[in-house]
């Protein structure tokens, strides 16, 4: 039991003495998070108002896929990721490997559908019919979709 209070101890001071290692795993960590979350809110958001829209054939698979996805635990998607950026796998070419790039990948990939089915949540609350209505008086496609993703921002954000 004495060797986990050393090692807090030890982590505690490592932090207050202002570590220059420490510091740097830190700013690591918190640049790759943001930079993966913006890059999922950027697919995800988008997606998730289109899936909820736009009436197609296989929306309900998209759905599916867009569930299946937020489920997928983090353990699977790092060996898969790792499987990809392997030298011998279809993006080993990049070199991506052990590098903050392929942990953005990483991070991409699990964030996006949570993301998007949060997004495809909140657009599914709002009603269909002030959609339709936006369209009925002349506003274009894309900007009926951005008024809907300005009502429903809130849920949005709480997506993020």
């Amino acid at each position: 039991m004495g060797f986990i209070l050393d090692g807090l101890i030890k982590g505690f001071s490592l932090i207050v003495n202002g570590n220059a290692e420490v510091y740097s795993i830190v700013r690591l960590s918190l640049s790759v998070s943001i930079f993966a979350t913006a890059v999922s809110v950027a697919i995800g958001v988008p997606l998730g108002a289109l899936i909820a829209i736009k009436k197609f054939p296989l929306k309900k698979i998209a759905i599916s896929l867009v569930n299946t996805g937020m489920g997928l635990p983090p353990v699977v998607v790092g060996l898969m990721a790792m499987l990809l950026l392997s030298r011998n796998g279809p993006l080993g070419f990049l070199g991506w490997l052990y590098t903050p790039a392929g942990m953005v990948l990483a991070q991409v990939i699990i964030a996006t559908p949570v993301v998007t089915g949060l997004s495809l949540s909140a657009m599914q609350s709002m009603d269909r019919k002030f959609y339709l209505q936006m369209l009925t008086l002349g506003a274009g496609q894309w900007q009926a979709l951005w008024v809907c993703l300005k009502e429903v921002k809130l849920s949005i954000l709480a997506a993020v």
